[in-house]
């Protein structure tokens, strides 16, 4: 039998994964990250139209369709104030191959990646597979990711480092002061930023930055996705930019990996994107709701849990056992060690789901930690 490679013997299933089939099927799912919203008709009349016209049959250009990359750049323009050139976008297969297609574009094997901890399970995953090492950043006790660790963590082999803001799993945002510092890091030391961004919109408190918007160098690759914007997360389509040379060495890739992004999902986040954005204000209007509705029941119970600033999670600190102890009450919830080290003593929650769901599920987190504590 032929040996398997070592990049792909270094990663293995995700814990998130693992939770999920531990939970019944009639489990109140506290682990799934992604919005409980239907895609927006626009977007979905969209796509139905550009396959009953013939449109979405063929292959796109590598990018994606020049239409849909005006409306990315259209995006950033309004949202960040860039002037982004529609050739220096790819649309991808989603956020993350985004994500895959940078870290493969700019990082050689004994590289190294820093990473927050607790962070993203693709970002050390995605970076073992280029034959890279990540390198665990310890976040703020606020859970926000601190500048000055990442910088005072590069080395002469460090590559590129990762930013998440707002922040899966933290929902933790990104000031403007330490998204300046990013941008300074990666120019002064000469290392890739990778921003993901894929969480822009749902922001409760302060607002959204990007390095990109502050850097004086072209060392920030951007990433972001329709995926958590607009609810189309089963779609597949995200995209990834920066400046042209950069675009050019992860189109090499994407072109072999992907050829190109599905056609319809790529008419779709074109309609998503140009048109309402009502739904936009709606998903975050209700996230900070049940936000609130989760905070207050960690209070009652006793749970300490810093209050996230966006996305839809929260990464309450919670004693041994209680993961378990949720799980066989039938409530799934990620222990926060699926994100690493960094994670452990915390449990991640997405309050992405119903909000009378919502209060049951805080009956049975209360039950399960006092039976833990």
């Amino acid at each position: 039998m032929p040996n398997f490679s070592d990049r792909v013997e270094r990663i293995s299933i995700s814990g998130i994964r693992e939770v999920f089939e531990a939970a019944g099927d009639d489990a109140i799912n506290l682990g799934l990250g992604q919005p409980d919203f239907p895609t927006p008709d626009h977007a979905r009349r969209a796509a139905v139209d550009a396959i009953e016209s013939g449109k979405a049959d063929a292959y796109t250009e590598n990018k994606g369709t020049r239409s849909l990359r005006e409306a990315i750049a259209e995006k950033h323009r309004t949202d960040q104030g860039i002037d982004l050139d529609p050739d220096d976008v790819i649309a991808t297969a989603g956020g993350s191959e985004a994500l895959h297609i940078a870290l493969e574009a700019h990082v050689d094997s004994g590289d190294e990646v820093l990473i927050p901890d607790p962070g993203f399970v693709s970002y050390d995953a995605l970076t073992k597979l280029t034959g890279a090492e990540p390198v665990p950043v310890p976040l703020r006790d606020d859970l926000t990711i601190d500048p000055a660790a990442i910088e005072a963590a590069i080395t002469d082999d460090t590559a590129a480092f990762v930013v998440n803001s707002p922040g899966n799993p933290t929902g933790a945002v990104s000031s403007e002061a330490d998204v300046r510092e990013f941008a300074r890091i990666a120019d002064e030391h000469d290392v890739l930023c990778v921003s993901d961004e894929v969480y822009e919109y749902t922001v409760f408190d302060g607002e959204h930055y990007s390095p990109i918007e502050f850097a004086e160098t072209d060392n920030v690759v951007v990433v972001n996705s329709a995926s958590k914007l607009f609810s189309m997360t089963g779609w597949r389509l995200g995209w990834v930019y920066g400046s042209t040379e950069r675009v050019e060495r992860m189109l090499r890739v994407h072109q072999y990996a992907q050829a190109c992004a599905s056609a319809p999902a790529q008419y779709a986040a074109e309609a998503a994107l140009r048109g309402d954005r009502g739904v936009v204000d709606e998903m975050t209007a209700s996230f900070e709701r049940r936000r609130d509705l989760l905070l207050d029941g960690f209070d009652d119970i006793g749970i300490d849990c810093p209050t996230p600033q966006g996305a839809f999670y929260a990464m309450p600190r919670v004693p041994e056992g209680f993961v378990d102890e949720c799980l066989d009450r039938g409530v799934v919830v990620v222990p926060g060690e699926a994100f690493g080290e960094g994670g452990r003593g915390h449990a991640r929650i997405s309050y992405a789901t119903d909000e009378s769901e919502l209060r049951e599920a805080l009956d049975v987190m209360g039950e399960a930690y006092e039976a833990v504590r």
